[in-house]
């Protein structure tokens, strides 16, 4: 190959890919597709081609080399697989902007392959990488969003829906949605809601925002926590003039029953972030219970109820007592937080309140409003919401076998359902991993991240570990830089 710059940011030709490939390609032999791989893995190495090129299509390329367009369409997956391209719709294929071309050049074997297992090695690298894999908890794939589905089902609501719809409209949000929700909850969730009193958000954080000067316009003065969750949502409680009081912790997890005087609880009952657990049906019911007694509330995020991976679901806690339980749902971890789209089932009432606090002009984006009814009542969504869980549960277990090979003396909570696991570690080592994960270009979390300032209790030293970011071509790699740094 020519020590030429083939091109810089922007695209590059054919004809001039041909010129730097075609010796290598040709004397291959039977051995195209991975010469041509190699061919392209020496050209990003040596910087003839830039970071962001972009590459021509498979078949503009094979038909300038005179090859099989799948060889080449094989070579350029290969090569995305292991991080050396990237390939997004729209976009075409890319050189990668990557910090770690000796690291990924150590996890290829002589033919430039990825192995077949996590290797253990330490790479060759500086102290610190950019971070190239994200495994903070709570993101899904975004790769994996259903685009061609969505833009139908938004072409087939703006077909349908009247002018009007384009309107100010309800601040309680389209009645559109807020009906095939309510259909949804009750056969996913069992939530039993009727649609006047659906209140559409921009976020569970929004919600919380809400509700929050819902509570504090009626007088409360404090909404009991979990010890481990959000710190932004405890901040969004408190902007509202509330006192937010941790609840206390056992080996059983959170104890929701709160203190005398409490106005409200705060409570994750399906999968609770970040630790991972459902709460017991003994104490849902007394949650409930201290509800009924005392007029209080209980506030339910169901952020990822919807990815429950046995047999056994757990039901929203919502329908032990639609009165006093306030329901709060999201697409953001389903589809994508892009879309800004999330629900309040509320009490009847409560509603007027909380579209009092909402403010009086609907502050969500009315195509998705109605693109996101559409898909609920096609069918859409549940299939998307099926596939996208299997695919999750498969990385779940991905997980939980390196692991049991890998680092056995790790302990593994908060799997039987979510975007995340929680990795017990020993006392003292959870700031060394996360250092440890830095220098793999790792965004993982430590467990004490989401630790209330006034927790009386806490856990041991945990890592909580993503797994729904990583696209299916990055996660084998996220995953065997995890494996570099535990075990």
């Amino acid at each position: 190959m020519t020590g030429e710059p083939l091109h810089a940011r922007g695209t590059t030709s054919p004809a001039r890919l041909r010129q730097a490939f075609e010796g290598e390609v040709v004397r291959a032999g039977r051995g195209v597709r991975q010469a041509l791989a190699a061919a392209v893995r020496e050209a990003v190495r040596g910087g003839r081609l830039a970071p962001g090129t972009r590459l021509p299509s498979s078949r503009r390329l094979a038909a300038e080399l005179g090859l099989a367009r799948n060889t080449v369409a094989d070579a350029y997956g290969d090569l995305v697989a292991e991080g050396w391209l990237t390939a997004r719709r729209g976009s075409g294929t890319l050189v990668a902007d990557r910090a770690d071309r000796a690291d990924r050049a150590d996890r290829t074997d002589g033919a430039g392959r990825a192995g077949t297992r996590p290797s253990v090695s330490r790479p060759a690298a500086g102290p610190f990488c950019s971070p190239r894999h994200d495994l903070i908890p709570g993101n899904p794939d975004l790769s994996a969003f259903p685009r061609a589905a969505w833009l139908a089902a938004a072409r087939r609501a703006l077909a349908a829906a009247p002018d009007d719809a384009l309107g100010h409209g309800d601040p309680r949000g389209r009645p559109e949605l807020r009906a095939a929700l309510a259909g949804h909850l009750a056969r996913a969730r069992g939530v039993y809601v009727s649609p006047e009193h659906v209140l559409i958000c921009a976020g569970v954080s929004h919600g919380l925002q809400i509700l929050g000067g819902v509570l504090a316009g009626r007088g409360a003065s404090s909404v009991a926590v979990e010890s481990y969750r959000l710190d932004r949502q405890y901040g969004l409680l408190e902007a509202a003039g509330l006192e937010t009081l941790p609840l206390p912790l056992d080996t059983h997890g959170t104890d929701p029953v709160p203190p005398v005087g409490t106005d409200a609880v705060l409570l994750a009952p399906a999968h609770q972030f970040p630790v991972g657990t459902a709460l017991r049906h003994d104490r849902r019911t007394a949650v409930v219970d201290w509800a009924g007694r005392t007029g209080g509330l209980v506030l339910e995020d169901d952020h990822d109820g919807e990815f429950r991976f046995g047999h056994r679901s757990v039901g929203a806690l919502q329908a032990l007592a639609p009165d006093r339980v306030v329901y709060l749902g999201t697409a953001g971890q389903t589809l994508a937080p892009g879309l800004r789209l999330a629900w309040i089932a509320l009490p009847p009432a409560l509603a007027d309140d909380a579209v009092a606090a909402k403010g009086r002009i609907d502050s969500s984006e009315v195509v998705s409003q109605l693109t996101m009814a559409e898909f609920i009542t096609s069918g859409a969504y549940g299939r998307h919401v099926r596939a996208v869980r299997r695919r999750y549960r498969d990385r779940r277990d991905s997980l939980v076998t390196a692991l049991a090979r890998e680092a056995p003396q790790v302990r593994v909570l908060g799997t039987a359902g979510g975007l995340h696991s929680v990795l017990g570690l020993p006392p003292g080592t959870e700031q060394p991993v996360l250092e440890a994960a830095t220098r793999e270009g790792l965004r993982v979390a430590g467990l004490s991240r989401y630790r209330h300032e006034r927790a009386l209790n806490g856990l041991t030293d945990a890592l909580v570990v993503g797994y729904g970011a990583p696209s299916d071509a990055q996660w084998p790699l996220a995953l065997a830089a995890l494996m570099r740094i535990l075990s």
